[in-house]
């Protein structure tokens, strides 16, 4: 037995350091490959707590791991700190108001999960210290996980290799240590050449490009009728060929986000989505070039460390909150649909966890939840993706949730960027380093464990073996 308060003593010693941390890094706001800012702030707080830092790790200028300790075992916290494009929205603020017309924000609440791995890093570093625990505690600082596959790259350069265990977490409207897999996905830009005409004058002598974009929609809408139902397809029109009607639009482009349960369903559909791609380049007498952008892999739960994480997690409580906080969670909940307010509990209902009729409805009564969701092995499939899942494949992982936002936010919008900037946010943040770095000393105090987790990856991977879904010649770049 550890003394798990002192793990969250060594935090609350942090407390305020940790907090600026995390709100210059909502401030930044820096989207994928440009987290330059927000990296270093993250690695001179890591130097100031005496872990060596190397910069530029993995090719990526953002990417960096700080260490502490040597030998065995070695346990990796994974860090993000990317913000997306088009949320700008004042931080407190229970009305839509952008910082900036079309700026950036923090609708992930990365701004706290690269804080809150912070925080379990550094405690565990000195509880490391303190009771002279052998081993080495590493904290990953993985940029560009939304739309680059940071951590994707991460592991096809090496960088995991050595590593026992893996731990993360995510800011979420609840608290949770679950046993979850989602989508791997690709993110593919098609880009059309044709030929620019007088649209009045002379239209016969033009051949759209924004006409192969548009027709390659059109034949993809058809497709989704035929890919498994579990299966999503998302796309966004990043070139139109300009502004003007009466010219024939020599270039266009648009980008393709493809995603199913398993890497090599992505593959499949991906595939027929060329081949939609090409069949339109051959009806408008178009050329198009197919860049592939970024893809990651599909989670692979760990019961062995869940059942770990979760104990650590029921024995430290959640996080409290006062009534000016629950105030501020009504009003966000007032500007939210009646589908997003439920959004939690239908997921919850559908699960179909012992005693989850009295848990549903202590929720709905809940502005911010108060209590720990119930743990159960049962794998649940979630609809998102994330490039942990390529960690996942190659170092058993585990992750938890905490609760930073108003019961029913929807991550990636203006109501968790708001949030995001907040004690709410900051409380959950704090938690979550407590509840991470309790569960990496169990660990370092117990391997037996972590060799019981790696015997269950082997055991669910059977003959499969991790293949990397960027190809080598996928180098990170901020935007195309």
């Amino acid at each position: 037995m550890f003394n798990r308060q002192r793990i969250s003593e060594l935090i609350e010693n942090k407390r305020e350091k940790l907090i600026d941390v995390s709100d210059r890094i909502w401030d930044y706001a820096e989207t994928r490959f440009e987290e330059f800012q927000s990296a270093e702030l993250l690695c001179k707080t890591l130097e100031e707590e005496g872990f060596e830092v190397e910069r530029g790790v993995g090719g990526m200028a953002t990417a960096f791991i700080g260490s502490y300790g040597s030998g065995g075992p070695i346990v990796a916290i994974l860090g993000e700190y990317d913000a997306l494009p088009g949320l700008s929205q004042e931080r407190g603020n229970d009305t839509q108001q952008p910082i900036e017309q079309g700026g950036n924000g923090h609708g992930c609440g990365h701004n706290l999960l690269g804080t809150g791995s912070l925080a379990a890093a550094i405690a565990v570093r000195h509880f490391m210290e303190e009771n002279q625990i052998k081993g080495t505690v590493r904290y990953y600082g993985c940029p560009a996980e939304e739309g680059g596959s940071g951590k994707t790259i991460m592991v096809r350069e090496g960088l995991f290799n050595d590593v026992d265990t893996s731990i993360c977490w995510h800011p979420y409207p609840f608290n949770a240590v679950a046993s979850v897999s989602n989508l791997a996905n690709y993110q593919v830009y098609f880009r059309f050449k044709g030929k620019a005409a007088h649209a009045s004058g002379a239209p016969h002598l033009g051949r759209s490009a924004l006409d192969a974009v548009e027709l390659m929609n059109v034949g993809t809408n058809f497709l989704r009728e035929h890919i498994i139902s579990d299966a999503r397809i998302h796309y966004a029109i990043t070139n139109s060929g300009g502004i003007a009607a009466n010219v024939v639009q020599a270039e266009a482009e648009v980008l393709y986000l493809v995603r199913a349960p398993e890497t090599q369903q992505v593959e499949e559909i991906y595939q027929r989505v060329c081949k939609v791609a090409q069949g339109a380049a051959m009806m408008t007498e178009t050329e198009v070039e197919i860049i592939f952008d970024k893809g990651c892999s599909n989670l692979i739960p760990n019961n062995t460390l869940e059942a770990i994480m979760y104990n650590n997690f029921r024995v430290m409580g959640v996080p409290t909150f006062n009534e000016t906080e629950k105030e501020f969670a009504r009003q966000i909940r007032k500007t939210m649909a009646t589908g997003e307010r439920q959004g939690v509990l239908q997921q919850l209902n559908n699960l179909s966890i012992k005693g989850s009729e009295e848990i549903l409805q202590k929720l709905k009564e809940e502005e911010l939840s108060s209590l720990l969701m119930p743990y159960i092995n049962k794998t649940f499939k979630m609809s998102g993706s994330t490039d942990v899942g390529d960690v996942s494949w190659v170092v058993p992982t585990v992750q938890c949730a905490t609760n930073c936002f108003a019961m029913g936010t929807q991550l990636h919008s203006w109501q968790a960027v708001a949030q995001g900037g907040t004690s709410i946010g900051h409380k959950g943040m704090l938690h979550a380093g407590k509840v991470m770095g309790a569960t990496a000393i169990d660990l370092l105090l117990n391997p037996e464990n972590i060799d019981l987790a790696k015997a269950e990856l082997k055991k669910r991977l059977g003959d499969q073996s991790y293949i990397c879904p960027m190809p080598s010649e996928i180098q990170p770049i901020a935007s195309r």
